[in-house]
């Protein structure tokens, strides 16, 4: 009778919302984190969240972007950190920018790789930058109370539209690496103090680590053999003339002897258009204008091919792409191919069309 009276008792207490139970957190209440930075540490791991200040859920809707930390001995364990540091319920699910130290770089991406191909909310598609100069913990920190999610988005959506770096998801990282045993990842440094994340080069992994940094004309070289849609300004004639560059697309082929490869040969045609001129060139004068920017992009594939092979780093994929002409012969040499990249004499043709 008195375990009925009980039951009973605490069912109407829990109707009435009189419950002597802690409050959960409510779900409509979430931190949606939208950033996340990864160095190494003493501990471990490094590890920085920031939502945008539009992403914290709808009854925080007017408040400041939220930037949490932790330093834990695994990337796992560091966000569960996070989970208890704010009064909302922290959700990963819309992480989609991931910034990596430069330091994080040099022991190794493959963890943190890993851990956004496993975790149930995390995943590749998130945009993956390379930190230089500074810790990503600062870089996400940058943002201040907009959150630096915006400027992130801003070069993404520059990149699809030709006129920033090419951008990177993590999992066509993970690809590459896999694949091809390298890979290219944009570089970001901040723009000094108190200034927006600026663009700097790209970075090279070699199986999982960081080899190097391709800037200046090895950069823009690297986009000409990769084919992203990267705009360009090309002078010439003595900066009388300036030409856009509105596409660029490079092809490769192996050639053999016997089963060892002897030349890789690398065709790059590139379309641009005048855009400003004091006079409009015709003729002979058009003629030698498309020679001298065909030497301008020549130079940058040179000193991209250079560079890479030096690394002996093939993350543009030539041999892949040109072994497709050659399967049987591509497969004997494709487990020693970053080998025989740094080794085969390269051929560059370029072919600059005027619009």
């Amino acid at each position: 009778m008195k375990k009925g009276f009980c039951a009973g008792l605490t069912a109407c207490l829990l109707l009435t919302g009189c419950s002597g139970l802690p409050d959960a957190r409510e779900m409509g209440d979430m931190a949606l984190l939208r950033t996340m930075g990864v160095d190494a540490a003493k501990a471990g791991v490094a590890v920085t969240g920031s939502t945008g200040p539009r992403a914290k859920g709808v009854q925080s809707e007017g408040e400041p972007a939220l930037t949490l930390m932790a330093d834990r001995e695994s990337l796992s364990a560091a966000c569960l950190a996070m989970q208890g540091q704010s009064d909302s319920y922290v959700f990963f699910g819309y992480v989609d920018q991931l910034l990596v130290g430069e330091g994080l770089a040099a022991e190794g991406v493959r963890p943190v790789l890993d851990h956004f191909a496993r975790n149930s909310e995390l995943g590749l598609g998130a945009q993956l930058w390379l930190v230089r100069g500074t810790t990503a913990r600062e870089a996400v920190s940058s943002g201040g109370e907009e959150g630096v999610d915006k400027r992130l988005e801003t070069l993404q959506h520059d990149s699809e539209m030709g006129i920033a770096s090419i951008s990177r998801t993590a999992g066509e990282v993970y690809a590459d690496l896999l694949e091809l045993g390298s890979a290219f990842v944009p570089a970001l440094t901040s723009a000094g103090e108190d200034g927006p994340l600026a663009e700097r080069g790209y970075g090279i992994l070699i199986g999982d680590t960081l080899a190097g940094f391709l800037d200046g004309k090895e950069a823009k070289g690297l986009e000409l053999l990769a084919g992203g849609p990267s705009a360009d300004i090309l002078v010439g004639r003595d900066g009388e003339v300036s030409a856009k560059v509105t596409s660029a697309h490079t092809t490769s082929a192996l050639e053999f002897q016997g089963d060892i490869p002897s030349a890789l040969k690398l065709q790059c045609r590139v379309a641009v258009r005048l855009a400003e001129y004091r006079r409009r060139p015709e003729g002979q004068e058009l003629e030698e204008l498309r020679q001298e920017l065909e030497g301008q992009e020549l130079a940058r594939l040179t000193a991209a091919v250079d560079r890479l092979q030096s690394l002996g780093a093939d993350c543009a994929g030539l041999g892949a792409k040109a072994g497709i002409a050659h399967p049987a012969r591509w497969q004997v040499v494709q487990e020693r191919w970053p080998e025989w990249f740094s080794q085969v004499p390269v051929e560059i043709q370029v072919e600059v069309k005027i619009l």
